[in-house]
């Protein structure tokens, strides 16, 4: 099952998307220019492989719904999440504000 609805902070809108898997659960919210997401990011990917796509992420793990991803602190960012100001250890949803 998958699910998607609309989330506000501090008045701007973001997507969150729940996919629920055999024996885990997928989570992310997003905007236009980058997002968070559950264990399953893999950050060091996209710093080496992906870098030239300069991809805005932040991967939080332990969480288990949105409402954790939120408040959840990062475990690791993107070297383009960095230059933003995002850092590890910087709760989900501060985290999302910056990429506005």
């Amino acid at each position: 099952m998958v699910t998607i609805e609309p989330i506000e902070l501090n008045g701007h809108m973001f997507t969150a998307v729940t996919v629920h898997l055999p024996k885990t659960t997928l989570l992310t919210v997003s905007n236009e220019n980058g997002y968070i997401m559950c264990g399953a990011l893999d950050v060091s990917l996209l710093n080496s492989k992906l870098a030239d796509r300069k991809i805005i992420a932040g991967r939080a793990v332990g969480v288990k719904t949105i409402e954790q991803l939120l408040k959840a602190p990062l475990e690791s960012v993107t070297y383009e999440a960095e230059k933003l100001g995002i850092v590890k250890g910087m709760i989900g949803e501060d985290a999302l504000l910056k990429m506005i």
